[in-house]
């Protein structure tokens, strides 16, 4: 199928001498679900200008991609968030037996069923924002069955909706109460039981974990990362949300397409993140909700080219953010990222992080046509306005989402 979107200004995003790679006046040539070519209006043929499908002006970007959500969960958080209000922190309500530990409860009650119906309207907010490609983590199962239950339910989302799903095994995100005290035991069951056997069920994309002290220590997570390697799945990583546990440097040292969160992250984790072309993912929304001040160090990560994507960590305990675009505000006001950072942190460097680079993120010739089209006139507009959702329409591979 072939299509032409015409009468628009494209943000690429691809390299170029103009601020988001903006071109105006520009025509969108798709052919099989690809970007054929960009070009100017003026260049079209007589033929092709009379089946230009008219923007009348509207930005164009590539569809936005959600590089980081738990978005498959039981239960809610509510009681936790009142909690924290009246004084406790998000590490002493885990202590406590609470985070995501009674998430791992309600989400091990629930039927696959009740799963997917909660999930939707989840997913439904982020397409609203123009999302056409998002990452879902397991991890609040941490046994077989519940893990492959949550990967199951996001693969079914990836059906259900127009959007690409990438699912993440996130089994190294806490330690169950049937192996408390016993770490290394669970990290045992993980590596040789759980791990292997998602796998080779086809459940999983990429392999992440929790480096913590109220999760795993970086030699667990070196066990992880080393079964996972074997396995030939890419790894992601949590890394210095609430310390320096040297987590950034560990990721960067296995080659893992993303460290995320970086509020503790040092100077030599930077350099490492640096040399190995690892992505630190820009987490606002945890932030903004345990009401953190120590800000990721976004300077140092400028000045040695770490790319950084944006994501909404859509999650019960610590970001209940259904809004990539609301993302990339919090990015800007809270991380001072500028709105052209927050745009690519969205697109090119959240597909990077997904290990799509190439594929989609910038529109460009050869990539794949996912698309967002805005009622705006310059792409500032996605990261300014708060709570506004000016999206005209996606178009999902090439066709209308």
């Amino acid at each position: 199928m072939r299509r032409i979107l015409g009468n628009a200004r494209m943000a690429t995003l691809a390299p170029s001498a103009m601020p988001y790679g903006l071109v105006d006046d520009a025509a969108l040539v798709v052919e099989e679900g690809r970007i054929a070519a960009v070009v100017p209006m003026a260049e079209l043929s007589a033929e092709d200008r009379a089946t230009v499908e008219d923007l009348e002006g509207r930005l164009v970007t590539p569809g936005l991609i959600d590089c980081h959500t738990h978005l498959v969960w039981g239960g809610d958080r509510a009681r936790e968030f009142e909690l924290r209000l009246e004084g406790a922190s998000y590490e002493e309500i885990a202590r406590s037996g609470g985070g995501i530990l009674s998430t791992v409860a309600a989400t091990r009650d629930a039927g696959e069923e009740d799963l997917l119906a909660a999930a939707l309207p989840r997913l439904d907010a982020l397409i609203a924002d123009g999302v056409t490609t998002v990452e879902i983590k397991s991890g609040y199962g941490l046994d077989l069955a519940t893990e492959a239950k949550m990967l199951r339910v996001a693969r079914r989302l990836g059906a259900e909706r127009a959007v690409t799903v990438v699912t993440t095994f996130l089994g190294a995100h806490a330690l169950p109460p049937e192996f408390a005290g016993r770490a290394d035991a669970y990290v045992d069951h993980l590596c040789a039981d759980m791990l292997p056997a998602l796998a080779a069920a086809g459940l999983v994309d990429q392999v992440d974990g929790f480096c913590e002290t109220i999760a795993f220590a970086p030699d667990q997570i070196e066990r992880v990362f080393a079964t996972a390697r074997r396995l030939g799945l890419p790894l992601r990583l949590h890394a210095e949300q609430l310390s320096d546990q040297g987590g950034a440097a560990l990721a960067a040292r296995h080659g893992a397409l993303s460290a995320d969160h970086l509020e503790w992250l040092s100077e030599d984790g930077v350099a490492a993140m640096a040399a190995a072309g690892t992505v630190a993912g820009m987490l606002p929304g945890a932030f903004y909700f345990l009401r953190e001040t120590r800000l990721p160090p976004v300077e140092s990560l400028r000045r040695a080219g770490v790319p950084m994507a944006v994501a909404t960590d859509l999650n019960p305990g610590s970001s209940p953010l259904h809004s990539l675009l609301l993302a990339m505000n919090m990015a800007c006001t809270l991380f001072r990222l500028t709105p052209e950072e927050a745009l690519a942190g969205t697109t090119i460097h959240a597909a990077r992080a997904l290990g799509l680079a190439g594929d989609r993120g910038t529109i460009e010739p050869g990539r794949r046509a996912d698309l967002a089209i805005w009622d705006v006139n310059h792409p500032a507009e996605l990261a300014y306005a708060i709570g506004h959702r000016p999206l005209h329409r996606r178009i999902f591979g090439g066709r209308d989402g």
